[in-house]
């Protein structure tokens, strides 16, 4: 019985593209009481797992809360393995507006104390007596009222590059800091105002609303389904947004416009910028906004401190960050002297600029390609790849990507190669090979075959 994962993210990667099958990206969660959290995530495993659902699940004896990639075609039947759990019947599955077939490439579901970190006592207060649901035209019309107050409840790195207008941003990390900061900011205004707040996909407001109701908020509201709900009722409805920028999401895609504006800057030149991007530094890993003019310059680094040390052989770079802390308690998420023009707490409602058109998100995904191998030596200046095959074949004349974070995506036909220091014209499993690239490749890069 199967109850974790056999694929590396590559080679699930690998299976998507050939499959050629559309994903698609779906969030939500469920308040409730579960008995035995170990027994009903290995249930929910082993049932996902047979559908070719991935994504990152957490469940605890309070509920379940879930960021999904599911095949369209199995879309019903994944549904089905929801709603036989009678507190989820029903459920409102928050589909996203963009989608991307690489957006998880792993299937996890974890056992946690809470479904989402809230720091609360739930024994305190009554954690059903929640704020009342609003849909996207009801939330665009309470929101015009002079009487409210709207609250944006999710971290500094989501509201910078995307809030509605006129909302209240904490300059916070965690969910769980916002808590007592808006508490404290609107003790005054308890009794008249409207509190009105909003999240990513609701979950966290569910529990927040119920707190600032037991904190003596007379009239509580909340976003029904989050961003993602109202991203999809306003498309649907052509309902105006008022709503700005991009939707941070938590997955391989980082984010989702809901409108042209872009409203953030890229931190390292300040030009108009709502792409986030994690340093390629490992021993960094630092969220942060960055432009495809300055990925290009400084490959994908924060600083120029990250960039040589991605410079050094990989073994060098393991011993640099050995007995090393990596992870948010040290690399806060957009937070660093490096970045000159982070901007976070109070933010502007204006425009910096117009996103250009792009095509369907899913239209990056076409080509269907077979995963080779990968870098094995990063050449400064020369302009030379060295790759180990470590699947399928490689022959003169295929029709090849190379691709990687800083790389992008680099397509060109394969003329000649060196495969184990000798010419020839064919490569095989655990050979090495060697051939001319116009562009440097970094030991990120993954070499596929375009087999259509």
């Amino acid at each position: 019985m199967q109850l974790y994962n056999t694929l590396s993210a590559e080679e699930r990667a690998q299976l998507i593209d050939e499959a050629g099958q559309q994903r698609l990206t779906l969030s939500f969660y469920a308040y409730a009481k579960i008995e035995d959290p170990k027994k009903f995530r290995d249930d929910l495993f082993i049932e996902w797992n047979k559908l070719d659902a991935l994504g990152r699940t957490y469940v605890a004896k309070e509920g379940i809360n879930a960021q999904m990639s599911v095949p369209a075609e199995n879309f019903e039947a994944f549904r089905e393995t929801l709603e036989a759990y009678d507190f989820m019947r029903g459920i409102r599955l928050n589909v996203a507006v963009e989608h991307d077939d690489h957006s998880f490439l792993k299937l996890t579901v974890k056992v946690r104390d809470k479904i989402v970190a809230d720091g609360l006592n739930d024994e305190t207060f009554d954690v059903t007596n929640i704020g009342v649901h609003l849909k996207a035209k009801e939330f665009n019309q309470i929101l015009e009222d002079p009487n409210t107050i709207v609250v944006d409840f999710r971290n500094h790195y989501e509201s910078e590059i995307g809030h509605f207008k006129g909302a209240i941003t904490p300059d916070v990390e965690t969910f769980r800091e916002s808590l007592p900061i808006i508490n404290e900011q609107l003790k005054d205004f308890k009794e008249d105002k409207n509190l009105v707040m909003y999240c990513t996909g609701g979950i966290r407001c569910e529990k927040a609303s119920a707190y600032f109701k037991h904190q003596g908020f007379k009239n509580v509201f909340q976003l029904e389904g989050g961003i993602i709900n109202y991203a999809k009722q306003i498309k649907e409805e052509n309902i105006e947004s008022k709503f700005i920028g991009k939707n941070f999401v938590f997955d391989h895609r980082l984010g989702e416009r809901i409108t042209d504006d872009i409203v953030s800057q890229c931190h390292q030149c300040g030009k108009p910028c709502d792409n986030h991007t994690n340093c390629l530094n490992d021993g960094c890993h630092l969220l942060f906004i960055q432009c495809d003019e300055c990925k290009a310059a400084m490959e994908n680094c924060c600083s120029t401190e990250c960039l040589e040390i991605t410079h050094l052989p990989l073994a060098e770079q393991v011993k640099l960050r050995r007995g090393i802390q990596v992870g948010n308690k040290v690399f806060r998420k957009g937070k660093s002297e490096n970045l000159k023009f982070k901007h976070s707490g109070e933010l502007s409602d204006k425009p910096l600029a117009v996103a250009n058109k792009t095509n369907d998100i899913r239209q990056k995904i076409k080509v269907k390609k077979v995963l080779l191998g990968n870098v094995q030596h990063y050449y400064v200046k020369a302009q030379v790849a060295l790759f180990t095959i470590e699947n399928n074949e490689l022959n003169v004349g295929d029709k090849i990507l190379i691709s990687g974070p800083t790389t992008g995506n680099q397509e060109l036909v394969l003329e000649k190669m060196l495969v184990n220091g000798s010419e020839n014209s064919t490569a095989k499993i655990d050979d090495k090979v060697t051939f001319e690239v116009p562009f440097r490749v970094r030991l990120s890069d993954k070499l596929f075959k375009i087999i259509s």
